[in-house]
């Protein structure tokens, strides 16, 4: 009998999913932390895991793995060349979320725009002439450059376009053909699509250790740009955008990831009243939570009794699965 191990703290949907199970035995361990369940890895058949990383050393210490299935599409955590060594597949839940982090990603840049933040501050300690400053902004006819044109580039631009914005996209792996088809002008080089946005949303995926967001791009931006990432920490340098923010260049940013999670208690960027943050929870609404609980312990499941979904694999040459 196949043996679950779920990591992470997963919608109660997903654990009412593994009772109905007559066929698998499981443990569930809530806490985020790699260090909680790594003493339980070593008699899993199989692992669910939420953004805990899984290192090479975890899965060297697994003998019975047979699937790896994450609570999410991303995997920037997870030792696939140690999958692949051991032709164990790597599930993801696919679309189930993508609406979900571009409809954040709209409400910072919504925030920011109209000073949500501040405003509410000022109606609660009684500065009700704040609405004097005049310094709110509207979205209609401004500029929006989407950065990685995938699921949730997709969704960001249908939804940006019912606020008339005109929606330009940086994908350097999207023929210019595809992005016009979806009414979006192409952009081919990232500093020329920065001069000319107002709004900057990042849905691109994380390709080297080096932040696609540096001091250069921050210079390269037009003075007072709104900047949103709900994509990957690891895109923007958090030095570099304090830098901006600090020198009045940048007019303010929205910011659901960070280069380190949970950031430090004392981080700069928590003083500014031209920031909001919210803790990498984009994807995670009642709705999606309850899809990506079900449909990634499902995919263990089913690689179980040998029906996981191929689209659903990340790493499908190296296991098998072709194509």
């Amino acid at each position: 009998m196949p043996h679950l191990l779920v990591a992470g703290q997963v919608h109660e949907a997903g654990i009412q999913l593994l009772r109905q199970q007559a066929s698998v035995t499981w443990d569930y361990i809530p806490a985020m932390t790699h260090d909680a369940y790594a003493p339980f890895i070593e008699k899993a058949d199989g692992l669910v895991v939420r953004t805990q990383p899984v290192p090479a050393e975890t899965i060297a210490r697994a003998p019975l793995l047979k699937i790896v299935s994450r609570h999410g599409v991303g995997y920037d955590a997870v030792d696939i060349a140690a999958l692949n060594a051991r032709k164990i597949p790597l599930a993801i839940v696919g679309d189930v979320n993508s609406r979900a982090v571009a409809e954040h990603g709209m409400m910072l840049l919504l925030a920011l725009a109209k000073k949500v933040t501040r405003y509410d501050a000022a109606v609660r300690t009684h500065q009700w002439s704040s609405r004097n400053a005049f310094d709110a902004v509207e979205l209609y006819g401004k500029n929006l450059l989407i950065i990685g044109f995938g699921r949730i580039g997709r969704h960001a631009a249908k939804m940006a376009a019912g606020f008339g914005l005109t929606i330009m996209a940086y994908d350097p792996g999207l023929d210019p053909t595809v992005l016009r088809g979806e009414g979006v002008e192409p952009v081919q080089d990232l500093h020329e699509g920065l001069a000319q946005a107002d709004f900057i949303t990042l849905h691109a995926a994380m390709t080297g250790s080096a932040p696609l967001i540096n001091s250069e791009e921050f210079l390269a931006m037009k003075p007072g740009a709104l900047i949103i990432n709900t994509a990957r920490g690891g895109l923007i340098d958090e030095d570099a955008l304090l830098d901006a923010l600090q020198s009045g260049h940048l007019g303010g940013a929205g910011l659901d990831v960070f280069q380190h999670e949970p950031p430090a208690t004392n981080h700069p960027l928590f003083e500014r009243q031209d920031v909001i943050l919210s803790p990498h929870l984009a994807s995670l609404t009642q709705d999606s939570a309850i899809k990506m609980a079900t449909v990634s312990i499902q995919n263990a499941l089913d690689h179980f009794n040998g029906r996981l979904n191929p689209a659903l694999v990340v790493n499908r040459d190296a296991i098998g699965f072709g194509g």
